[in-house]
């Protein structure tokens, strides 16, 4: 702030009101009028005289303001976006912010005020909003002008222009070059089995007439990867199969363009989540009993499974001479469901099904060869499995976790609550099923009263009776699987006996576990990365430590991770993921990948430092663009009206904005020298009269 004294302007203080000062003059100019029609000598003395007396009387005035000036306001805006990091242009910023500051400090009529630029997330460079907040604080007639120190990619361009000067900083030699990946179209997910596309395009930005091919590289889940030729400036659809149900990473990458500043944006990462179609399930029912409409009011009640169910009425045994033409049952399409399209079923229950010459023994080595190529079998046993036509005795034996026992009636009578085991306490299909809550305290779901004894029991044990007799059994066989439900009361947890149990939840479970969904694999490794953190999981069914994983940046660089246990048959880890790209990580024996995308894809979309985005808001305000690697700009001060911008200097207006701290009123013809100069006229009037 600096004193200083101005003449501001001319006021006047008549020594009679106004309307007796019109009068006089009015008198002044009557008695004039007699001399100016005679024309008598001196008539132009006599009126000076009456001039300078209405003068006098009107008290002139001029108005003196004791002024202290106040300091113009500059803004600084420094972009710390991520987009800011490329290259040297931090520090180029960094140097340029400095010597700006350090100009600015020498001159005493400017406040130089800097303005941070942060991350904007997915919106982008918002500078201008920043610009906007800080204006508030900033009267416009103390405004000098705005220096950005930025890259040019600024996302929230107004339409309207500033009311000082904007200059445009920009850290690099001039225009420059990137090429890009861009992701026009993509799916969230895909049918397992088919394809799905991706409509990708790169773009030569800063290039002028664009054009030619740049090869593209595509990988599936750390597969090999798949190079191919794609035109410049064109969408281009690329299929991609998926194989499995989970999700699928997807990472393309082009080329690099050379010269281009930098090849961040080359690469992109898509997850596409794998989905199966309808499911497929057959149910077959040996004979109607009580649990059969809780099998099929299940499967019938999730909108994604296609059910074909058959109930076998009446056994071949119990021929009862009815004609066939009599007969209103559907004959049971043994050679289609069984040969000719048994592998379009993803699951088959056999639910109290025994062998009694319904199925030849050719289409249960079908359902056996099945399973073992991949399929689902779920078998819900009753009496009929201990009973001479089980068809543990059959082909599908073979692919069976347990054979009837030898020993006693095979079917053990009797209520009882169902446990869940040690192995099912760490098992996806049994864990944390509701009403169970811990080995040796007993659940609060309802009992049980036929289970149907086995003998040398294989696969996984999941759930026993009170004695240690096994209930469920689940088991891999080859490719396929297969689980064994080894009583026929669960439907007694569906009609809420006793408090009823999770029946719905539990048999949900075992049906997607044999359908392999990966929320329900027993030995899984999973990995995900957020907020910029590799996050491992890994889940076992077995009783050893959790170990450790092997995890692979995207640049190839190795990390091996000790897993901390989290629960039993679980253990976690977690890693700093800040590098762009697919993460792998692996046990020994499983593999899983993780990706991780820049938290910003519209800072990264162009990588350029370029003047086009912003020249045309700073030339219309009366600034420019200048690009500092060469060096800073220098800061000038400038009167309104000139011009802002030149060749190495840019200009912040000077406002002259003050306050007014005194205000002074100085006659400019006091009495002293008003009466002399009166009386002066009256003589020199009187003279010239006279000597004529």
């Amino acid at each position: 702030m600096r004193f200083e004294q101005a003449y501001a302007a001319l006021r006047f203080d008549p020594a009679l009101p106004w309307a007796a000062f019109a009068v006089l003059a009015g008198l002044c100019v009557l008695a004039l009028l007699p001399a100016v029609f005679r024309r008598a000598r001196g008539v132009g003395w006599r009126a000076l005289a009456f001039g300078v007396l209405l003068l006098w009387l009107a008290g002139p005035r001029l108005v003196q303001e004791s002024r202290d000036t106040l300091p113009d306001i500059g803004l600084l805006v420094v972009d710390e976006t991520a987009s800011m990091q490329v290259g040297n242009r931090a520090a180029l910023r960094d140097a340029a912010r400095a010597a700006l500051a350090g100009q600015a400090a020498r001159m005493s009529d400017l406040e130089l005020r800097t303005i941070m630029v942060p991350e904007g997330g997915h919106d982008g460079t918002q500078l201008f909003a920043a610009v906007n907040r800080a204006l508030a604080d900033v009267p416009q007639s103390r405004l000098a002008g705005v220096v950005a120190l930025t890259d040019g990619q600024v996302h929230d361009v107004p339409a309207n222009t500033l009311h000082a000067p904007l200059h445009v900083l920009v850290p690099a030699r001039g225009e420059e070059t990137d090429r890009r990946l861009r992701i026009v179209e993509a799916p969230s997910f895909g049918l397992v089995g088919h394809n799905v596309t991706i409509r990708v395009a790169v773009d030569d930005l800063g290039v002028p007439r664009a054009s030619g091919t740049a090869r593209l590289t595509l990988r599936r889940d750390g597969e090999a990867p798949q190079a191919r030729a794609v035109p410049v400036g064109q969408e281009v659809p690329i299929d991609v199969p998926i194989t499995r149900p989970g999700p699928v990473l997807v990472e393309l990458q082009a080329e690099p363009l050379p010269g281009e500043v930098s090849d961040l944006n080359n690469r992109a990462v898509v997850e596409i989540s794998g989905v199966r179609d309808r499911l497929r399930v057959l149910l077959v029912s040996g004979e109607p009993h009580a649990g059969e409409r809780t099998w099929r009011r299940l499967l019938k009640a999730d909108p994604a499974v296609d059910l074909v169910h058959f109930t076998i009425l009446r056994p071949p045994e119990r021929d009862d001479m009815t004609p066939l033409n009599e007969l209103a049952l559907i004959a049971f399409p043994v050679r289609e469901l069984f040969q000719v399209k048994i592998r379009d079923f993803d699951l088959i229950i056999l639910d109290r099904f025994q062998n009694r010459g319904i199925l030849p023994p050719t289409y249960l080595r079908n359902i056996a060869d099945y399973v073992r190529s991949g399929g689902g079998l779920l078998l819900s046993a009753g009496p009929e499995f201990a009973s001479p036509a089980s068809l543990s005795a059959t082909a599908l034996g073979g692919v069976l976790p347990a054979r009837p026992s030898l020993t006693g009636a095979g079917v053990t009578e009797g209520g009882f609550r169902p446990q869940v085991t040690p192995l099912g306490n760490r098992h996806p299909v049994t864990e944390g099923l509701p009403g169970w809550r811990a080995p040796g305290v007993e659940p609060t779901w309802g009992p049980w009263y036929r289970r149907i004894d086995v003998a040398s029991p294989g696969g996984q044990d999941l759930m026993d009776a009170a004695d240690g007799a096994p209930l469920l059994l689940l088991d891999h066989v080859e490719q396929g699987r297969v689980a064994m439900l080894l009583s026929d009361q669960i439907w007694l947890w569906s009609r809420g006996h006793q408090g009823g149990g999770p029946q719905a939840e539990l048999l949900r479970r075992i049906a997607h576990w044999l359908m392999k969904e990966p929320a329900l694999e027993e030995e899984a490794l999973r990995a995900r990365i957020e907020n910029g953190v590799l996050q491992v999981g890994r889940r076992s069914v077995g009783d050893g430590p959790p170990g450790e994983v092997s995890v692979t940046s995207p640049t190839g660089a190795v990390t091996r991770l000790p897993l901390r246990p989290d629960g039993p048959g679980r253990g976690t880890a977690e890693l700093p993921a800040a590098d762009l790209g697919v993460w792998q990580v692996t046990d020994g024996a499983r593999i899983t990948f993780a990706a991780t995308v820049n938290a910003n894809p519209r800072e990264i979309a162009d990588l350029r430092a370029t003047g086009t985005v912003l020249g045309a808001a700073a030339r219309a305000s009366g600034g420019g663009v200048h690009f500092i690697a060469g060096g800073t700009p220098d800061l000038r001060r400038i009167e309104p009206g000139r011009d802002a911008a030149g060749a190495g200097w840019v200009g912040l207006v000077r406002r002259h904005d003050h306050i007014v701290t005194g205000v002074d009123a100085i006659p400019l013809l006091p009495p002293w020298a008003a009466l002399p100069l009166l009386l002066g006229l009256v003589l020199l009037a009187w003279r010239r009269e006279g000597s004529g």
